[in-house]
């Protein structure tokens, strides 16, 4: 009986096969790293929901008011654990949300004036709107938690748009990302600006001091990441002395490193080329690279060149996206997600006006903001719409602008440090107000199209 010959079309994927054809592209593995991320952050906030409302309720709160200190000679530094995670931990998703700012101003959506102006306004709107409708429900009592509905969250609204797949066209989640980043941008500047405590000027000095050695790194062409980590880690202990909110430093770091290559692309061709020709001069059949000294160099001198082409920027982005979005951004939703809901009293704290006014900011006041802001300018002075995309689609995207967990609940712990009940109304309703336009949203796109064709 002879056995069937092997069927050679159906080839099965080599293990190295399949590491070149995972290669993606910088945008398309941002997208796919928030997806995956804002599905985790959803996980942790359950999770913390949870452990705040049942009999752990106690252990929750008492590892969130732990003590940690480091003491190193006679200076000693010492928060809470929810401390260390929204001063601490946060200023690394800062430094990435600064990495993204200066990549996308530079190459990216914002890199074109013209490109840049629909995102640019949609962001502006979906700020100012949310803010204003916020200031109108409240009290001067109450009135510093304006900016909390001014925030989208990447994650969580990247991820409902992907999860549409090919029934949202791919420009649309460029646009989102462009507008969510001018989002975050001012978002930055709000807090540097508005939330602020009293400022000591001594330690301020020395921030400044650890900004421009930061700076001199980048005109000197330093590229190595142990400067500037140093020395941001230096300007975020100086800013969190100084009264200004410590998560800036990581903004300010990013703008210090490095974006361009030492290498044009055609010599890094010609210099890959030449050591791939050294490789495979010195191959020689059943010999272990390991025996081979040329080999090695060759590959050595080939890893070199992938580093000289690849700006710190770039680099570190990805080295530190992974980080954040499965590490940092979990952590403080476990830490800060935590929301003891009062049944009984539900729904006079749903009725209060700042609950009101931040569910009303995120869900009307972005959709609202972002989609005016783009029709004003599509239909009054004839920006594009980006490729494939739709009036229809951009209220879609409006709507899911008003998803702002992450950013949202920062603000609102700032805002209301001191005003615990009020923190809680302003949490309970960035929950819901997240859930209502991420649903909403998530539904009026899938139901405008089916499968775009081209998408």
């Amino acid at each position: 009986m002879t056995r069937p010959s092997p069927d050679r079309s159906r080839h099965t994927p080599s293990r190295w096969e399949r590491a070149f054809a995972s290669a993606r592209t910088p945008f398309e593995k941002f997208v796919h790293d928030e997806a995956s991320s804002g599905l985790l952050l959803m996980g942790c906030a359950i999770v913390a929901m949870i452990l705040a409302n049942s009999g752990l309720s106690d252990l929750y709160s008492s590892i969130l008011h732990t003590e940690l200190s480091f003491q190193v000679g006679g200076y000693r530094l010492s928060h809470t654990v929810h401390h260390w995670v929204n001063d601490g931990l946060m200023a690394l998703f800062f430094l990435v949300v600064g990495l993204e700012i200066k990549r996308e101003i530079l190459v990216g959506q914002l890199a074109e004036l013209r490109r840049a102006l629909l995102p640019i306004a949609a962001a502006i709107g979906g700020v100012v709107l949310p803010a204003l409708i916020y200031f109108v429900l409240n009290s001067s009592e109450s009135a510093n938690g304006w900016a909390i509905p001014m925030a989208t969250d990447i994650a969580f609204a990247v991820g409902a748009l992907v999860l549409l797949g090919s029934r949202a066209p791919k420009a649309l989640v460029g646009f989102l990302l462009a507008l969510a980043i001018v989002d975050d941008l001012l978002a930055v500047l709000v807090i540097a600006f508005f939330y602020t405590s009293q400022i000591l000027w001594s330690a301020l000095a020395v921030a400044a001091v650890c900004f421009v050695l930061l700076l001199i790194c980048n005109l000197v062409g330093l590229r190595s990441p142990l400067p500037y980590a140093l020395l941001g880690a230096a300007l975020w202990l100086a800013m969190l002395e100084s009264g200004v909110h410590a998560t800036l430093a990581g903004v300010l770091t990013a703008l210090t490193v490095p974006a361009s290559s030492l290498y044009s692309p055609r010599r890094f061709q010609d210099q890959v080329r030449k050591l791939l020709k050294i490789f495979e001069r010195d191959s020689l059949p059943g010999d272990h690279i390991m025996k081979n000294d040329q080999q090695q160099a060759a590959l050595k001198g080939i890893e070199n060149a992938v580093q000289l082409m690849e700006a710190p920027l770039q680099r570190l982005e990805h080295s530190l996206h992974i980080w954040v979005s499965f590490l940092v951004i979990p952590i403080f939703a476990l830490t800060n997600a935590g929301i003891k809901v009062d049944l009984p009293r539900l729904a006079s704290t749903l009725s209060h006006p700042v609950t009101l006014g931040v569910m009303a900011g995120l869900v009307v006041g972005k959709s609202a903001g972002v989609f005016g802001a783009s029709f004003l300018l599509i239909r009054g002075f004839g920006i594009p719409l980006p490729q494939g995309v739709r009036l229809s689609h951009l209220a879609g995207v409006s709507l899911l602008a008003g998803i702002g967990f992450t950013m949202s609940i920062f603000i609102g712990e700032l805002a209301f440090a001191s005003q615990p009940e009020f923190l809680l109304n302003a949490k309970i309703a960035v929950v819901v107000a997240s859930l209502v336009a991420g649903i909403s949203g998530w539904l009026w796109l899938y139901l405008l199209g089916g499968k775009t064709k081209g998408d």
